[in-house]
């Protein structure tokens, strides 16, 4: 019996990496899905290869892995393009020899249609085809299915591991042009650790979710920690960028059902997964989850059509006005925006929403007040003072929006750690904020 159409076309497509790496061309910019989305067999082949290639560009959120073109000595033949930094980028962004492309997570796929962000070729972990000829680029379908539309050859690592996902994820093989199988299990991101400081936070946030909230959930220990103290909570709803093992705890306690979501009712919606193997068996063709493009998920008037949005959000240090630093350490960077802006905005726009950014009071064992008079010089201000809402330390809650400079300070003042408020107050006075 002969092959279908589909699976002749697969057939024909199938090869190994080495082939797939003739595709590129000098001057070419690959363009890789968000953190367990990345395709490591094709990224490792490439590591191998990059001495055979001039001025390579790899651009990506959030990597994960160290692959061997992070490099400082070979940027010249194939270097990394951080939309975000992660564990694998930081250290070359920090060194000053990864690229950084500053944007709204919300708005990386109008870059890419747009030409401003250049896609020639996606890389990218898909599950594998269906009957009809469909792939699901499940884990990350972020900014990937723009430039799928955009790039010149799009190849797929296929892996039995990676979810066929519901939602506007899918890649026909007609639109694939090399194929790559694999069989390794997904990268896999452990919950973070939560500690006392961690737990205080997360109460104060918990307390003022209700039943009924469709939630947002940021990634790290404190979001994280919030999530933990909803599982008693009743008809929760997600409407997030990131689905991970925080959330599928939620579902599993029977906390979550989507029911009172006003945007997609009874759907759970994403636009990137990083968990454990657990929640990738989960994704699988479960009809409560879609994933959909971040310009979907991310798009502040999209999101907000949900009533009650909640968007739990980290930052680095906010200073006595209310601006975040959330991404860098003065002039280092060590993530980038993402979607917090996003869904802060998405949340003030929602009817009954609340935004709250959440952070320590201290850093560096104490010693360092992260609720400061002013950012330090040169700090990327993530999200301004107009957008902040609520921002939350272990020692309460500080409501900014519709208070004077003064009442913020005084706000932020209350909620710094108590070693630090008489040198905040003192500094406050001289900048005239109280």
């Amino acid at each position: 019996m002969s092959p279908s159409p589909v699976h002749a076309l697969y057939d024909g497509k199938r090869g190994s990496a080495a082939d797939a790496l003739r595709l590129l061309r000098d001057g070419d910019t690959i363009i890789v899905p968000s953190g367990a989305g990345e395709p490591p067999t094709l990224l490792h082949a490439l590591s191998e290869r990059r001495r055979d290639f001039r001025d390579i560009k790899v651009a990506q959120i959030l990597a994960l892995r160290k692959y061997g073109y992070f490099d400082c000595d070979t940027v010249g033949h194939v270097r990394h393009v951080a939309l975000f930094f992660g564990g694998g980028s930081r250290a070359a962004g920090q060194a000053g020899w990864a690229d950084f492309i500053p944007a709204y997570f919300s708005e990386l796929p109008s870059l890419i249609e747009r030409g401003q962000v250049a896609a020639d070729v996606v890389f990218s972990m898909a599950s594998p085809m269906d009957e009809h000829g469909y792939f699901a680029l499940s884990l990350g379908t972020d900014y990937t299915m723009a430039a799928v539309q955009k790039a010149r050859a799009v190849v797929l690592e296929v892996n039995p591991n990676v979810p066929f996902a519901h939602g506007q994820c899918h890649v026909h093989i007609d639109q694939v042009s090399a194929l790559v199988e694999s069989a390794e299990p997904v990268i896999e991101v452990a919950l973070p650790a939560i500690g006392p400081v961690q737990q205080a936070i997360g109460n104060y946030v918990a307390e003022m979710i209700g039943d009924g909230a469709t939630l947002q959930i940021g990634y790290g220990g404190i979001p994280d920690a919030v999530v933990m103290q909803l599982t008693s909570k009743h008809d929760l709803g997600i409407h997030t960028e990131m689905i991970g093992d925080g959330i599928l705890t939620l579902v599993e306690a029977g906390a979550v059902s989507n029911r009172k979501k006003t945007h997609l009712p009874g759907k759970m919606v994403a636009t990137f997964a990083l968990g454990s193997q657990r929640l990738y068996r989960f994704m699988h063709q479960n009809p409560m989850l879609e994933m959909h493009p971040v310009n979907y998920t991310n798009d502040p008037y999209l999101a907000a059509r949900n009533d009650n949005l909640v968007a739990i959000n980290a930052s680095l240090q906010v200073d006595l006005l209310g601006q975040c630093g959330s991404e860098s350490l003065a002039h280092v960077p060590y993530s980038g925006t993402g979607g917090q802006v996003d869904f802060v905005r998405a949340a003030n726009r929602s009817r009954g929403g609340k935004a709250f950014i959440v952070l320590p009071s201290t850093a560096r064992d104490g010693t360092i007040s992260r609720i400061v008079t002013a950012l330090a010089p040169g700090t990327h201000v993530t999200t301004g003072k107009n957008d902040v809402n609520y921002v939350v330390t272990e020692y309460g809650v500080a409501q900014l929006r519709g208070k004077s400079a003064a009442q913020r300070a005084a706000a932020l003042i209350a909620i710094a750690h108590p070693d630090f408020r008489a040198e905040l107050r003192q500094a406050s006075r001289k900048i005239t904020l109280c």
